[in-house]
C-alpha cells in the first residue's frame, strides 16, 4: 500500500462561513486553524496547503473567558530602544476586533511561508456582512 501525498494543483477547496457570536476565542481559533491547514480532510499532507477557505463574521461578539479582557495584554515593539507598547485586550477588542481573531489564528498556524499562505485563506469581519456570497460558503457549526 502506498502513502498518498497531495499535490497543490489537485487540492479541492471549499468555502466555510462561521458565526463567531458568543464563541470562546481560543477554542474557535484552534478549530479554524485546523480547517485552514486541512487536518479535517483525509488527504491532509503536512508539506502542502490542503486547507479550505474560512470566513468569520461577528468577530466583535467573541468572548474571552475569565478576566482575560483586562489582564491579557498585546505587546508590540517599534524596534527602537524603549519602543515597547502594550494594550489590553478590552481596548483592542473595542478598536480592532478582527485583528484579535486573526492574531489568535495566525499564532496557531505553522511559522514560515506555508503558514503565511494558509493565513491568506482566512477572512474576518466584525459585522454580519461579508462580500463572498459568490463563493457560496457553507455554514459551519463548530463544537
Amino acid at each position: 500500500m502506498k502513502t498518498y501525498m497531495a499535490k497543490a494543483e489537485t487540492v479541492d477547496r471549499k468555502w466555510y462561513i462561521i458565526d463567531a457570536e458568543g464563541m470562546v476565542l481560543g477554542r474557535m481559533a484552534s478549530q479554524v486553524a485546523a480547517i485552514l491547514r486541512g487536518k479535517h480532510k483525509p488527504t491532509y499532507t503536512p508539506h502542502v496547503d490542503t486547507g479550505d477557505h474560512v470566513i468569520i463574521v461577528n468577530a466583535d461578539k467573541i468572548v474571552l473567558t475569565g478576566r482575560k479582557l483586562d489582564q491579557k495584554k498585546y505587546y508590540k515593539h517599534s524596534g527602537y530602544p524603549g519602543g515597547l507598547k502594550e494594550i489590553s485586550y478590552r481596548a483592542l477588542m473595542n478598536k480592532k476586533p478582527e485583528f484579535v481573531v486573526m492574531e489568535a489564528i495566525r499564532l496557531m498556524l505553522p511559522k514560515g511561508p506555508l503558514g503565511r499562505q494558509m493565513l491568506t485563506k482566512l477572512r474576518v469581519y466584525s459585522g454580519t456582512e461579508h462580500k463572498h456570497q459568490a463563493q457560496m460558503p457553507e455554514k459551519l457549526e463548530l463544537k
